[in-house]
């Protein structure tokens, strides 16, 4: 279909009936409509992704170092010995198990744990031989 313009407003050549001509610079109100809903919705998802981020970047953890020679099942079981502290639960193992992820991989998560709760684990940490010491670790020692 073609549209015939006469410079103030255009015609349809089959039905021959004036179009109302659009302001020049002016979108139509849906569009408006949308893109605002739409720049909300953008927003509260950026929102969002920076509260999680916050909260990734927060995490906090003790890793517990072992003397060599500790067997993997003192490291197990001092894990299970000092699981009861409160906001101070250990971090999950990996699936598949070897000497090393459960000789290196016996943390505490400890980002929502007070000063009173980091000192009762370290006592019950401390009880044992087989811990040499504890390292406090965060999010920016990854990879380290």
């Amino acid at each position: 279909m073609r549209w015939r313009h006469d410079g103030q407003s255009r015609y349809h050549e089959a039905e021959g009936r004036p179009q109302r001509p659009r302001p020049a610079g002016r979108a139509p109100v849906a569009l408006t409509a949308i893109a605002a809903v739409l720049l909300g919705i953008a927003g509260l998802l950026g929102i969002a992704g920076c509260a999680k981020m916050d909260a990734a970047l927060d995490r906090q953890w003790i890793v517990v170092d072992f003397s060599p020679g500790t067997s993997v099942a003192t490291a197990l079981h001092v894990r299970a010995a000092c699981a009861h502290i409160e906001n101070a639960p250990p971090m999950a193992l990996p699936g598949k198990r070897n000497e090393l992820d459960v000789m290196y991989g016996v943390r505490y998560d400890t980002t929502n744990a007070s000063p009173a709760n980091l000192a009762e684990l370290e006592t019950c940490l401390q009880q044992f031989k087989s811990v040499q010491g504890v390292d406090p670790e965060d999010v920016g020692d990854e990879g380290s």
